[in-house]
């Protein structure tokens, strides 16, 4: 039997082994795909305790509370830090087989040299200990990101944004990691929302340009897309929960356009049409621009209504999509690529039997000489723990190349997640060792050395193309 999370943790062979210790465990970290807060980054900012640094914000955590038979008030209530602490010790011992069991000891080993195993008896050493770390200066925001190795964090961000938090952490010379801001506009794709309009208006006022036709409304948005640019970005993302294609001409698209101005009711067609066409539009934009293209597939958003309506969006009551995906999107690709150059894309899907739709539609679509042009991103939300990680990386090598994939990404809002590029390592290097082990690839430790070096750092510093 082997010792609990020993250094060899989800390692089972010898070039496992070698591949981790002397390859990948030192590797930095570029961090593409996150929901830190600008802001907190730019204040440095300071925690009160191991509740709001550990729990605030995190839904994978709420969820198991919840399931744990937690009361509300002791997850996103006013109850006492303490307390909440004291659920989620005790919901710990619980998560058997869920990737939070493993992530949790990581990360109070990584940050705070915890090796105690987190439960109910051991919740106050280890709420003594935390606390009193965190209360010094090596817990701040910029330094908890400087001692987990990231060189570069993108964070996510509306097109309305002054990014002012982002040019403030550009100004500290002695933070040496590079932030910047990535596109997200669903607020500007999502017409049927009620949202759209107060949008479109708080847009028209940060471009300083009249919208009152959807010719003004693509200015404007452009007008963004270029401030973000000289700002830095170099990225975009889109969360699209449901993929629809369908086209309209330029007369149609105004008048939809106008009728969701007015506050008249849009037809589902008509909502399909002006996501479509805007999804063009930006990626063009991108395109010109040589950036990214991140697109988030088959999300389920807020199912619990109730819940919604107390708490609001982002708070755990979201699941997976079963929609029809492969036409949408191909004729969403193939429509971009025919009018325009299709910019660098990365498609991530939430459900597990979407992935080798998505890997040869992406391979579909490859070239310009670009390696890795289209990339199929790891494994996402429910998806980002062992079965989904082994699962995205064997159907890209299966219709794609691994070697070229861009690697993992923390999506989170936590400044302690980054050991789940730790996890994902582990499992990276162990896949390639079973598959060495079990003779269906030369044991050529330069050359597999090279390519777990480049999937968690190296490919994507080429892909993105920041300097770093």
């Amino acid at each position: 039997m082997k010792k609990f999370m020993d250094e060899n943790f989800l390692l089972n062979n010898e070039v496992a082994i070698e591949l981790f210790h002397n390859y990948a465990k030192e590797m930095p970290i570029f961090d593409f795909h996150c929901h830190l807060s600008p802001k907190e980054i730019a204040d440095n900012k300071k925690f009160r305790n191991i509740t709001e640094l550990w729990l605030g914000g995190d839904h994978y955590k709420w969820r198991a509370l919840r399931a744990n038979g937690v009361e509300e008030e002791l997850i996103t209530g006013n109850g006492d830090d303490y307390d909440k602490f004291k659920a989620w010790a005790k919901t710990v011992p619980y998560c058997l087989g869920n990737p939070l069991y493993h992530w949790s000891h990581l990360e109070l080993r990584r940050f705070f040299n915890i090796d105690t195993i987190l439960n109910e008896d051991t919740s106050d050493e280890i709420w003594n200990k935390t606390n009193e770390l965190i209360n010094s200066d090596e817990f701040s925001a910029k330094n908890l990101i400087k001692n987990a190795n990231v060189k570069a964090i993108c964070t996510t961000d509306d097109p309305i944004d002054t990014l002012e938090h982002h040019k403030r952490i550009k100004e500290d010379k002695d933070f040496d990691v590079k932030v910047l801001p990535t596109l997200r506009p669903d607020k500007g794709i999502n017409i049927q929302n009620e949202t759209f309009v107060p949008w479109v208006k708080s847009l028209s006022k940060i471009s300083n340009m009249k919208i009152e036709s959807y010719e003004e409304f693509i200015k404007a948005l452009e007008s963004r897309v270029q401030f973000f640019h000289d700002e830095g970005c170099r990225i975009s993302d889109h969360g699209l929960d449901k993929l629809t294609f369908e086209k309209a001409s330029d007369e149609e698209i105004d008048s939809i356009f106008k009728k969701a101005l007015k506050g008249e009711k849009i037809s589902i067609v008509e909502i399909n049409r002006h996501r479509t066409r805007t999804l063009i539009e930006l990626a063009r934009m991108y395109g010109a621009r040589g950036w990214v293209m991140q697109l988030h597939i088959g999300a389920m958003r807020n199912v619990n209504y109730n819940m919604f309506k107390k708490l609001g969006p982002d708070t755990g009551y979201d699941a997976i999509g079963d929609d029809n995906i492969s036409e949408p999107l191909a004729k969403l690709l193939d429509e971009i690529n025919s009018k325009y150059e299709l910019p660098k894309t990365i498609l991530y899907n939430l459900n597990p039997k979407d992935n080798d739709v998505l890997i040869t539609l992406m391979t579909s679509f490859q070239g310009g000489g670009v390696p890795g042009k289209m990339q199929f991103g790891s494994g996402w939300w429910f998806l980002d723990q062992r079965d989904g990680m082994v699962g995205q990386m064997t159907s890209l090598a299966n219709n794609g190349l691994l070697s070229r994939f861009v690697g993992m990404v923390t999506d989170s809002r936590s400044f302690i997640s980054y050991p789940r590029h730790e996890y994902f390592r582990r499992i990276l290097c162990n896949l390639i060792g079973s598959w060495v082990e079990e003779g269906e690839f030369p044991c050529d430790m330069e050359l597999l050395g090279k390519i777990v070096k480049d999937i968690c750092y190296e490919n994507a510093k080429d892909y993105f193309g920041v300097e770093l």
